[in-house]
């Protein structure tokens, strides 16, 4: 997937920035390792949240997360590839990662 790939599948009302859920807490977003999910037909999808408030709503309150503006996904994709982006999606609470300790931002 090149660069030109990944601006053309952006919709055009697709948020600047974004709240990616990640393994841990970091202080900054180089440090964040993203939590990727596997659909059931066997695809790696990135869970992607609009908002602060709509990741804490649908992933839980101490779900650790970094920010990333849109146009940078590719860096994510560079680093571990994946098939599908799905935004604001609720995980139920059996379906959540277990909560890792929490380190200051």
């Amino acid at each position: 997937m090149d660069s030109d790939t990944t601006a053309r599948r952006i919709p055009r009302d697709y948020p600047p920035f974004l709240y990616i859920p990640c393994l841990a807490h970091v202080r900054e977003a180089a440090g964040a390792e993203a939590v990727y999910r596997t659909t059931k037909d066997g695809r790696t999808a990135l869970l992607v949240y609009s908002a602060l408030d709509r990741l804490h709503a649908c992933c839980g309150e101490d779900q650790p997360w970094f920010g990333l503006p849109t146009h940078e996904l590719q860096r994510l994709y560079d680093v571990r590839p994946f098939d599908v982006v799905y935004t604001d999606v609720y995980v139920p609470e059996e379906r959540r990662e277990p909560g890792p300790q929490r380190q200051p931002r």
